[in-house]
């Protein structure tokens, strides 16, 4: 109970409101003091000066003074203790008070009948020469009242700290109930359950802003949980493909005799389907290893339009055995920072998704440049089928085909084009596509103006693990 954060919210609340509620009390009980002090020196000068003013010009008038509010008086001639002490001086026996007076002009006395009072010694100058006396004034009622203020407070705080901190407890739980709601709710979701959400009482304040935090937390995971069940669901479709064709054209080989083209033909098939999925687990590591949270990008200097004719280079007897035209325009050199393997490998599944898709006779067309912003870029244009707007964002998903490629007799797996987009987003780049049917397709990779911010790998050991050799992946 004590290590609740109700209890320690309490705890605090209770501990400085104590403080300040026991500076008030204090601050108020020592102001009331100083007004009524302040009062009673006031009190006690104007009976001064009364009594003095009354020394000088009508002595006769002395025993009067009672009757005008001073209470108490005595004076005494220079010299001598003799003087006058009024009845109410007398009946105080106030008159042993004037050996209490060690320096100053006023202090403090009780009477034999234990009512205190405050003295003031005051000097009148008269015909009959100068005049010393004392006046008093009675004050039981001041320290009465300050008794009283001081026992009313004293029982005030603590009464006042144990209902403000009963009340601090229920505010609170108050406070803290979305807190319990989110914990309780937070507890009962699993990995089966991810579509539920945190409860939000108030969006504005902080729990229901962390509540957001969370519920956005709980969206992405849903996301990544249903695009990794649809990565299983899909490569393991993909991979039984082959597989089964494997096992079958083995069945069909060891069930028939065959002579030794049989043979060559059965191994051939076999390697053939052996190659394509091998293909595909290859493009499998590499989105897996580049999307590794501690892969690190083999960058270096390299120019993207040698890059793009590297390439062109390599693939070009493909688009020769198409009867296509592939060319190269040279813009000068795009020099930029990356990883080489990984561009080349992107540029390389662009390209030969391009030839696979340019009917014969078609351009292929390889650009490298730069944006008008500065960023470099490399671009492949060819005059194929084009691709639909709606299919524009799902072709970059991975297993995706905006038509089926076997359906025109183009074996691939649908990664070509999530490797070029993980390959361009790890640059801190993106892909571009401009596209519509019957108008051929634009693909282009932007780089930013400098190389991506992060280390630097030391050696291409991570990329070429990455990016391995072979023929690519269609989209």
């Amino acid at each position: 109970v004590w290590q609740s954060a109700r209890m320690r919210l309490t705890l605090w609340y209770s501990a400085v409101l104590a403080a300040f509620i026991v500076v008030f009390a204090v601050f108020v009980y020592l102001l009331a003091r100083a007004g009524w002090n302040r009062a009673l020196e006031a009190q006690l000068a104007s009976d001064a000066a009364g009594l003095a003013y009354t020394l000088r010009h009508d002595p006769d008038e002395v025993g009067e003074l009672d009757e005008h509010g001073v209470v108490t008086a005595f004076w005494v001639a220079p010299g001598d203790n003799t003087g006058y002490a009024s009845a109410a001086w007398t009946g105080a026996g106030l008159t042993d008070a004037l050996a209490s007076a060690h320096g100053g002009d006023s202090w403090r006395w009780v009477a034999r009948d234990g009512r205190p009072f405050r003295m003031h010694r005051g000097e009148s100058a008269t015909r009959g020469g100068p005049r010393r006396f004392v006046v008093a004034r009675d004050a039981s009622l001041m320290e009465r009242s300050l008794a009283a203020l001081g026992l009313t407070l004293m029982f005030t705080v603590p009464a006042t700290l144990v209902l403000a901190s009963v009340a601090g407890l229920f505010l609170a739980g108050r406070v803290l109930a979305p807190v319990r709601a989110i914990t309780a709710k937070a507890g009962s979701i699993s990995a089966d359950q991810l579509s539920e959400r945190l409860p939000v009482a108030n969006p504005s304040d902080e729990f229901g802003r962390l509540a957001g935090v969370f519920n956005d937390l709980l969206s992405r995971l849903e996301a990544s949980f249903a695009q990794l069940k649809r990565f299983t669901a899909d490569a393991s479709h993909e991979l039984r493909t082959p597989l089964t064709a494997i096992r079958s054209v083995g069945e069909v080989g060891l069930q028939r005799e065959r002579n030794v083209e049989g043979l060559r033909s059965v191994i051939g098939s076999i390697l053939e389907e052996s190659d394509r999925l091998t293909r595909l687990v290859e493009a499998l590591l590499t989105i897996t290893r580049a999307e590794s949270p501690t892969a690190r990008l083999a960058l270096a200097p390299l120019d993207l339009a040698e890059l793009a004719r590297e390439v062109a280079d390599d693939i070009g007897v493909l688009a020769e055995e198409r009867n296509q035209r592939l060319t190269v325009e040279d813009h000068g050199a795009v020099p930029t920072t990356g990883d080489r393997l990984l561009l080349r490998h992107a540029v390389i599944n662009l390209l030969d998704n391009a030839i696979k898709y340019t009917p014969p006779g078609g351009t292929i067309t390889v650009t490298a440049g730069r944006t008008p912003g500065g960023e470099s870029y490399v671009e492949v244009r060819d005059t194929g089928p084009g691709i639909a707007p709606e299919h524009h964002t799902a072709v970059f998903d991975r297993f995706y085909r905006a038509r089926p490629a076997q359906a025109e007799g183009q074996p691939g797996a649908g990664l070509g084009l999530a490797i070029v987009r993980l390959a361009a987003e790890s640059h801190g780049g993106r892909v571009e596509l401009g596209s519509a049917l019957g108008r051929g397709s634009t693909f282009r990779i932007v780089l930013p103006s400098r190389g991506p911010a992060g280390d630097v790998a030391p050696d291409s050991s991570t990329a070429a693990a990455a990016a391995p050799q072979g023929a690519p992946e269609d989209r």
